[in-house]
């Protein structure tokens, strides 16, 4: 009986329990997938009792990110990211890493497949922590110039200094601007979630061969992907990042690469209360 944990404050809104613990009645893993409810002050040491009370790994969501990294032995990946999601143990040894990254290209290559061919520039809007796993993945993909708006200039200038000259920041009142010349445009905030302002950018002014990205989950069918989906641009959502992300994790605790199937994503969708229109699928 193996056991893994998301480890979050508040952690009640997770779904990656829906996830792994679907993946394990399927394959038919004896383990348990649970939530910890863990406040920062207390975050150290409950990682550090991860053995002790017989967990093999745990993801780890708001705002334990970047106190996991310092709490672990990050991969390259995840010390260039600056956070971690993941944790496993090997051995006395506490790993980590950050999925984010292959969640979201992952899902991008399901949903638009070749969206990396030939393209130049993207606009990222955003720079918390989801911006920094983008934009890494999308230097690792061989993007020449990315355009990362934020509202708050100093915050996009230090993932500018991170990354390079790769990256370009850029003021919010100039969004739309950029995308002129997007081949990719990608939302990390949380603008346009439910109980959330409107992100207030569609994709009208994007070129007719963009792609368009929002990691926003609920509603699956954000107002960005509802516009991008009315002019016929290739979209990916938020529920197939979360579900492509998840993958490496259970890997990692349960010796099983699982499939990211239809049948778990309408499960998702239905805990979600938000099913996707058939005209997003």
């Amino acid at each position: 009986m193996r056991t893994a944990c998301v480890i979050g404050w508040p952690v009640e809104h997770s779904r990656s329990p829906l996830i792994h613990n679907y993946w394990l009645k399927h394959y038919g893993i004896a383990g348990e997938y649970r939530r910890e409810a863990v406040p920062s002050d207390k975050f150290g040491a409950f990682v550090r009792s991860l053995a002790a009370r017989d967990y093999v790994g745990a993801n780890v969501t708001v705002p334990h990110k970047e106190a996991a990294l310092e709490c672990s032995e990050p991969d390259d990946r995840a010390r260039a990211i600056g956070a971690a999601n993941t944790l496993w143990l090997d051995g006395s040894a506490l790993r980590s890493t950050n999925t984010d990254v292959e969640g979201f290209l992952a899902n991008l290559d399901s949903c638009a497949p070749h969206w990396d061919r030939g393209l130049s520039i993207a606009a990222v809007l955003g720079a918390g922590g989801a911006a920094r796993a983008i934009v890494y993945g999308l230097i690792e993909r061989g993007v020449e110039r990315i355009l990362l708006v934020n509202r708050t200039p100093s915050r996009a200038e230090v993932l500018c200094q991170r990354f390079g000259a790769k990256v370009r920041a850029v003021a919010w009142d100039r969004r739309d601007t950029v995308l002129d010349e997007a081949g990719l445009l990608v939302n990390t905030t949380t603008l346009g979630m439910q109980g959330q302002p409107d992100l207030a950018i569609g994709a009208e002014r994007l070129p007719d061969h963009a792609v368009v990205a929002d990691l926003v989950y609920a509603p699956a069918v954000t107002k960005l992907l509802g516009s991008a989906q009315a002019r016929g641009l290739r979209t990916a959502d938020g529920i197939g990042m979360l579900l492509h992300q998840a993958v490496r994790g259970f890997a990692l605790w349960f010796g099983k690469f699982p499939a990211v199937t239809p049948e778990l994503r309408a499960l998702l969708e239905a805990d979600l209360g938000k099913a996707v229109p058939k005209s997003a699928e």
